[in-house]
């Protein structure tokens, strides 16, 4: 599974509340394309990461997959984003048996309107935001430490909140 996120030009322009609609286009088996807005009636977690296969973000997409449950259950998207392209994606995510698909941002446009790119033409910075079910921001952690335990324990939280919100 692999995905593409993109923005609109009207919708690049202002991050304010509410958060633009994400044009998110799934390639599965069946070659099926759809197009999900941030405000449905599930909370969205965009994880930014640097690059597909790198120690730290493999250490963080596995700590993601193995405590899928736990971090953040039914009713939340997972969409973690880098640069990569899709073929790279797609087969590290098969590799992985990752539960959730990668987004790819190679313009670093999605990543430029939330503040994550580290510099032009580099890898992202490993950014979470928390987008509650009304489309907005409810929680952001910049720079994640993904080789800390404790790391984890305020997107968890995090997510738990916006559930209930």
């Amino acid at each position: 599974l692999s995905y593409c996120l993109s923005f609109s030009r009207r919708e690049r322009k202002s991050l304010s509340p509410p958060l633009p609609r994400l044009r998110l286009i799934t390639v599965a088996p069946l070659l099926m394309a759809w197009i999900m807005p941030l405000a449905t009636s599930k909370v969205v977690v965009l994880a930014f990461y640097p690059a597909d296969r790198t120690s730290g973000c493999t250490a963080e997409m596995t700590k993601f997959r193995d405590e899928y449950g736990k971090l953040f259950g039914d009713g939340v998207v997972l969409l973690p984003i880098s640069r990569d392209g899709l073929e790279s994606h797609a087969s590290w995510a098969k590799e992985m048996n990752m539960p959730f698909v990668l987004g790819s941002d190679t313009t670093g446009t999605v990543a430029r309107a939330y503040g994550s790119q580290s510099a032009p033409g580099r890898g992202f910075s490993r950014n979470v935001f928390i987008i509650g079910k009304d489309g907005k921001i409810a929680h952001t952690i910049i720079r994640l430490n993904a080789l800390s335990e404790d790391a984890y324990t305020a997107p968890g939280e995090a997510v738990s909140t916006a559930k209930k919100g």
